[in-house]
């Protein structure tokens, strides 16, 4: 059933034409194939992914003769074991000396830095970003060499002073810590690398050659959202090549102790185009960036995304990318469809509140809510406006508040709209000057809102512009 559903009959064969034949000469890592009779591919990688190739090529060139390790399997294993057991790069290096003397015929890098060159050719590097502690800024872009942050005048610098371990053989000095630093993880070359690559590239283009299109809802690509998108914007849906994204945030607390108060925002994005049995696996999946901090970013959560923001702009206009299966260069684009979160995370996403009077994003002002006073919460109601106007919900008064439904379903406002309301729109990015959560302040702030409540409900509604927060670095 799951075989005629998804169409998993050719699941793990490659989909190549019959003249197509794994080469030796051009294979790099089982990654070149070659039509029948031709001995090179029919247009050259351009220059990011044949250096990718190059060094392939170089790496993976057996340790010494005879052995079944790569050169490139060698340096990997080993610096796993350098990050996992918190070695130095001192010691690295004395350890690196070492087996080059025990071993004279193996081919083993010299010193730590040469060993991080070699990795770092590979590419999927990460970028460390300094931010303020009070989450109104990163050191990122411009501003990048900026000592300290020109919107709370706070230095990026920690008061006291590192000894450096790492340092020359003269002796360690001191080095600069910095208060806060965000891992970002750049995402053209990670999309890059699944067009390089025979075994992840002809799974892109599953969602349009391979997927079974019975209008049963198996795969977002058979989504109203999906198919609205393709037939707004044409040109991007021509290419099925082009990457639909998700993206998921939420915070945890990584020490696992519930009386450490810390939260930890790991960004990750899912490629769509890929089958559903492969998509959703956590290989598949894109770390973007990993926000720290004591706190959460809360709506500050802007300032981080930035640099991704960023690169989906680049990637909306296209990058020039490699097919390994169609022996071309192309232009690779990408667009965010979807954000996966929790109801408290996607209020920092979207700016709206997700709590109090007006929670629904969808109602928005017209949500129907109802204070209940015993119970010192909010209870949303008039779930019946969406019934046929005939219903007889709509007139038994007795079974649910006490009053009949006239009122018709809220119409929900359209994005152009809210762009409108948000146009000046005006906040500030930072934590400063927030009073400390204290548990005393709990009963002064029900009675508060027991006295503003009674006052709203002689309003006749609000201003939906001004129950936004802020205007989303997604808008």
């Amino acid at each position: 059933m799951l075989r005629d559903a998804f169409n998993m009959h050719s699941h793990g064969e490659q989909s190549f034409s019959p003249n197509f034949i794994a080469s030796d000469d051009c294979n790099i890592g089982g990654n070149i194939f070659c039509e029948t009779g031709t001995s090179a591919p029919d247009e050259e990688p351009n220059e990011e992914a044949a250096k990718f190739y190059n060094l392939l090529n170089e790496m993976n060139k057996e340790l010494y003769e005879g052995s079944k390790y790569s050169k490139l399997s060698f340096c990997i294993r080993l610096f796993q074991l350098k990050c996992l057991g918190g070695w130095t790069e001192n010691s690295f290096t004395m350890l690196l000396e070492f087996l080059r003397e025990m071993f004279l015929f193996a081919k083993i890098p010299q010193s730590c830095q040469d060993m991080k060159r070699l990795i770092k050719d590979l590419g999927l590097r990460y970028d460390k970003i300094h931010s303020c502690p009070n989450d109104c800024m990163l050191y990122w872009g411009d501003q990048k060499n900026q000592q300290s942050f020109h919107v709370c005048g706070k230095s990026c610098w920690m008061n006291g002073n590192t000894e450096d371990v790492n340092g020359d053989e003269d002796g360690a000095h001191l080095r600069k810590k910095p208060v806060k630093v965000m891992r970002y993880f750049p995402l053209i070359p990670r999309l890059q690398r699944l067009f390089i690559s025979s075994k992840t590239v002809d799974s892109i283009r599953w969602h349009n050659d391979q997927r079974t299109d019975d209008e049963l809802l198996r795969h977002p690509a058979d989504s109203l959202a999906w198919k609205s998108f393709d037939s707004k914007f044409p040109s991007f849906a021509s290419d099925p090549r082009n990457v639909r994204l998700g993206l998921a945030a939420d915070g945890f607390n990584p020490f696992k102790i519930m009386s450490t108060s810390y939260s930890t925002w790991p960004v990750v994005l899912v490629p769509y185009n890929l089958p559903p049995w492969i998509c959703m696996k956590q290989s598949s999946f894109i770390l973007s960036m990993i926000i720290p901090g004591e706190k959460g970013p809360r709506n500050d959560i802007d300032i981080y995304l930035q640099p991704l923001i960023e690169e989906l702009k680049q990637l909306w206009s296209g990058v020039e990318t490699y097919d390994i299966l169609r022996k071309e260069n192309f232009n690779l684009r990408a667009a965010l469809l979807w954000t996966i979160n929790d109801f408290p995370a996607y209020d920092n996403f979207s700016g709206w509140s997700t709590k109090g009077r007006y929670a629904c994003p969808c109602c928005a002002a017209q949500t129907c809510s109802k204070w209940l006073y015993n119970g010192k919460k909010f209870s949303y109601m008039g779930h019946r406006r969406w019934l046929d106007g005939n219903h007889k919900f709509r007139f038994q008064r007795t079974l649910f508040d006490g009053t009949k439904e006239y009122r018709g379903a809220p119409e929900q406002t359209v994005g152009s709209k809210i762009l409108f309301m948000l146009k000046d729109i005006n906040f500030s990015y930072r934590k400063m000057n927030q009073p400390p959560i204290k548990q005393t302040r709990r009963r002064s702030r029900d009675e508060s809102d027991d006295e503003s409540d009674d006052e709203s409900d002689e309003e006749d509604g609000p201003n939906e512009a001004n129950l936004w927060k802020k205007r989303s670095i997604f808008f």
